[in-house]
């Protein structure tokens, strides 16, 4: 098996890795089909990290194809301010607003109209930035993850950001025990919720 190397994300990725997205959304496992329109995944938690912030995008490649991605905002409320002003406005047709229905997808196209809108946690006073990464399974377990998280970390401290921080899903056990492995705390996040985070300097 070829090795996989890391690198600086382009333009062309986009829409592998959007794949990749929806191929590990179902806690770490492949969501394709669970929702009516496949890109709500991306929509939320690929696609404007990259739009906004494509030089802190790192990619994992093997054989010429990424197998995973690592994205990230350095400050949190700017890019909560530009997600509501910028970004999730061009989806209103696609995703209309849900109001009070239920389930998953409402809740999902319900956290793009509501995301930042209310008070900013604690947390992120020390740990400003937040990143997303995902994986195939095909390429975990090999330290690949470590690796992508560590070059985002190098480049975040670099421009002098004290702190990062993830949410993550509960249910996905093997997520929650790889964040602790690389020096990710827990936070005190309420029944429901994972967050972590990580001092920077």
């Amino acid at each position: 098996m070829a090795a996989v190397r890391i690198r600086p994300y382009r333009p062309d990725d986009h829409d592998a890795l959007a794949e990749v997205c929806v191929r590990t959304a179902d806690a770490g496992g492949d969501a394709t089909g669970l929702l009516s329109d496949d890109g709500l995944w991306s929509a939320l938690f690929f696609s404007p990290y990259v739009e906004r912030h494509p030089d802190l995008a790192f990619v994992a490649e093997r054989d010429g194809a990424p197998v995973g991605y690592v994205v990230a905002a350095p400050d949190t409320r700017a890019f909560e301010s530009w997600f509501r002003r910028d970004w999730w406005p061009r989806f209103a047709a696609r995703f209309p607003d849900p109001g009070d229905a239920s389930g998953r997808e409402a809740r999902l196209v319900r956290h793009g109209y509501r995301y930042g809108c209310g008070e900013s946690p604690p947390w992120v006073a020390d740990h400003p930035a937040h990143l997303h990464i995902d994986l195939m399974p095909a390429a975990q377990g090999q330290g690949v993850g470590r690796r992508l998280i560590e070059a985002l970390l190098a480049e975040l401290g670099a421009r002098g950001v004290p702190g990062v921080h993830l949410g993550a899903d509960p249910a996905n056990a093997g997520a929650l025990a790889f964040y602790e492995r690389l020096g990710f705390d827990r936070l005190d996040a309420g029944e429901g919720s994972a967050v972590f985070a990580r001092a920077l300097r």
